[in-house]
């Protein structure tokens, strides 16, 4: 069945090396993490960097291998386990005394949590036969939080063998997939992000470790990150007409986030959260209609109830206040904290020249930029060393950078083979074209601005670890990128673990900036600036007039979200008058634009 969560929050995957080892770090205290297992060079790195720690020779898992990408991802997430398990039997020998880590557990839990309450009541009584039995009992139920792993599905680049040959299966999302499924990993979630992938989930349905047990529940679960109502029903049923149970939808903000940012239409996070609160039941039994009518004609089986399905979010929350109200108002069962924890070295993994730029980062340094080879919109730290090195690389010339991992190679536009847009070869043949087509200086610069832009995320995104652990990734190549959501600009100093998890819980308050919106103020700015720039960009060339239709129906959405604000109760009292406010001007702002642009007209 089902493990109950003791926490309220989970931390989300962040870049690739940032939680690459959050579980060693956070899930004996029952803390859950996400790793991203894209990038099996970095994971090969992690399980060199772990095994000594274990007393066991490493053993490389040579690129020669048969299957070595989901090899080495099986092995380091199996490594992983294991060093959780052993912590978690350590910490249940530990004793109830000050500073220990069997402490350091109740201590952080949530002060209405039941075991928090046993535990304080175990600390108060001088009843000695009582405390024992107490303490015997508290040991029972220490729980680690849950080693969930991320794949994002965009990323799926086809492989071959020394012949050519394409590799069957052997994808860079299915060959992950595959060594995550092969894990001895239970109580775990595979967290599906950037929408629908039909080749990776049709792997998905083929591997039996997903499959529902006797007893309703799951040894392997699977989480779907969605923007909205619509997608978790479009792809819910998509996978249960597949024979595959979603356990979790996450939602997470369209553009108060980190990484890169997947901008609904306008839509905004209070309004897709209401629908999710109002359908949730309609939505679990629209998926399990669909789902134990395949189970039947599969196995000649049917359940009488559904599977559990939860609702998380994530995406810009900042104080307790907003993190409690998400769970009593619209149900949600766990929430994200993502940008927060890049501040906490116990949980996370940052370089200290990263970190010092996080601690000072302003709003002018977090950029939605166009850096992505992906081609969505991705948040970026400034002045960052691999930002520096991109610059350094432009005026001397040689734009672009090494593309030795290849797993964003997906561009055909000049050579048969796929490459990168971050690539030196890419960007080399792009301004060619461009100084060869002639085109107004302006349109020029704007155009080899854009190319220019583009930046290696295989290894910026990977260094940090590398860097951290002394450990070799990609020889001289070790500038770094980090993307965290704007709400970075909030916290600005180095926490412990047990600091970030008392002020998630109202325990503290470690916030750097006392005139910080609401999360739902913040995105809805977000949501009007990102609305100006589809306005003023190439507006001369009646940009505009060809995106009529969408402007306007991204204008009422977002006109529908401040009625709805307005409306919604709960909001804290000391937030209230801020609120609605900031309400009041965003409306004055979209009114201005629609004066400007003729939006609705």
């Amino acid at each position: 069945m089902h493990q109950q969560a003791f926490h309220k929050f989970h931390i989300p995957v962040m870049g690739v090396a940032y939680t690459i080892d959050s579980p060693i770090k956070v899930a004996r205290f029952g803390i859950s993490s996400v790793i991203s297992i894209i990038e099996d060079r970095l994971v090969e790195m992690m399980r060199r960097h772990y095994y000594p720690m274990i007393n066991k020779e490493y053993q490389p898992i040579s690129t020669h291998e048969p299957d070595y990408r989901a090899k080495r991802i099986t092995d380091y997430l199996n490594l992983v386990n294991t060093i959780v398990q052993a912590q978690v039997e350590k910490l249940k020998q530990a004793t109830f005394e000050a500073g220990t880590e069997i402490v350091k557990y109740f201590e952080m839990l949530p002060d209405d949590s039941r075991l928090k309450l046993l535990y304080r009541q175990m600390m108060a009584t001088d009843n000695q036969p009582e405390k024992k039995n107490l303490e015997t009992y508290l040991r029972t139920q220490v729980k680690p939080g849950s080693i969930d792993v991320n794949i994002m599905t965009k990323i799926d680049r086809d492989n071959f063998d020394r012949n050519d040959k394409l590799l069957e299966d052997g994808s860079d999302a299915v060959a992950a997939l595959r060594g995550y499924a092969k894990s001895i990993l239970s109580n775990s979630s595979i967290v599906f992000s950037a929408g629908m992938n039909p080749r990776l989930y049709s792997y998905l349905a083929s591997c039996s470790e997903f499959d529902v047990n006797e007893d309703g529940g799951f040894t392997k679960k699977v989480t779907v990150k969605v923007s909205d109502y619509r997608s978790a029903l479009v792809q819910g049923k998509y996978l249960a007409k597949k024979g595959v149970w979603v356990s979790e939808f996450r939602i997470e903000s369209g553009l108060n986030c980190g990484g890169h940012a997947f901008a609904t239409d306008g839509l905004l996070l209070g309004p897709i959260l209401e629908e999710f609160r109002v359908k949730k039941q309609e939505l679990i039994d629209s998926l399990f209609e669909v789902y134990n009518a395949v189970l039947f004609k599969k196995k000649n089986k049917k359940f009488i109830y559904p599977p559990q399905l939860v609702i998380s979010v994530q995406g810009g929350i900042g104080t307790n206040e907003e993190d409690e109200f998400l769970h009593r108002y619209y149900g949600i069962e766990s929430t994200g904290w993502g940008t927060p924890f890049l501040l906490v070295p116990e949980a996370t993994t940052v370089d200290d020249n990263t970190l010092k730029l996080l601690c000072e980062a302003k709003e002018k340094d977090i950029v939605l930029s166009s850096n992505s080879p992906l081609g969505v919109k991705f948040y970026y730290l400034k002045n960052t060393s691999s930002h520096n090195e991109k610059l350094s690389r432009i005026s001397n010339g040689k734009p672009g950078s090494p593309c030795t991992e290849k797993h964003l190679a997906f561009n055909t536009e000049f050579t048969k083979e796929p490459i990168c847009t971050a690539s030196r070869k890419y960007q080399e043949l792009k301004i060619a074209q461009l100084k060869s087509l002639n085109i107004p200086e302006p349109a020029y610069k704007k155009q080899l601005e854009e190319v220019l832009n583009k930046e290696c995320l295989c290894i910026g995104l990977s260094n940090a670890a590398a860097i951290q652990y002394k450990q070799p990734f990609i020889k001289k190549l070790n500038a770094v990128t980090i993307c965290p959501g704007p709400n970075i600009v909030n916290f600005s100093k180095v926490v412990s673990l047990q600091t970030m998890t008392d002020h998630i819980y109202g325990r503290t308050n470690i916030l750097s900036n006392s005139n910080r919106p609401h999360m739902f103020i913040a995105e809805l700015y977000l949501y009007i600036d990102y609305l100006k720039q589809i306005l003023t960009d190439d507006s001369q060339e009646g940009h505009v007039k060809k995106n009529k239709k969408f402007c306007s129906a991204f204008f009422q959405n977002l006109r529908n979200g401040i009625n709805y604000y307005f409306c919604l109760p709960g909001i804290a009292p000391s937030d209230r008058e801020a609120f609605l406010r900031a309400l009041d001007l965003a409306g004055i702002e979209l009114d201005h634009l629609n004066y400007q642009y003729s939006i609705l007209e």
